[in-house]
């Protein structure tokens, strides 16, 4: 995503730091608010969530499927 800097308008661009967000090339203003709901997963929790049973594959494609007693609920 591209935001503009709140603080002079120049076009930030996103930077990778001990803090996640958005830089300002122009006045240096930080900010993180594209991402959301100003909270950020760490790495180590995204690589844990790999191992979540309840992403493994098999398990989100039973969620697509049809079951018989969906027809008996309409």
């Amino acid at each position: 995503m591209r935001c503009s800097c709140k603080e002079c308008g120049i076009y930030m661009v996103q930077a990778e730091a001990p803090h996640v967000g958005c830089v300002c090339p122009e006045c240096f203003y930080r900010c993180n608010d594209c991402l959301g709901t100003n909270t950020v997963v760490s790495r180590e929790s995204l690589k844990a969530l790999a191992f979540d049973p309840r992403f493994r594959p098999e398990n989100l494609a039973a969620n697509f499927e049809k079951q018989p007693e969906d027809d008996d609920a309409y």
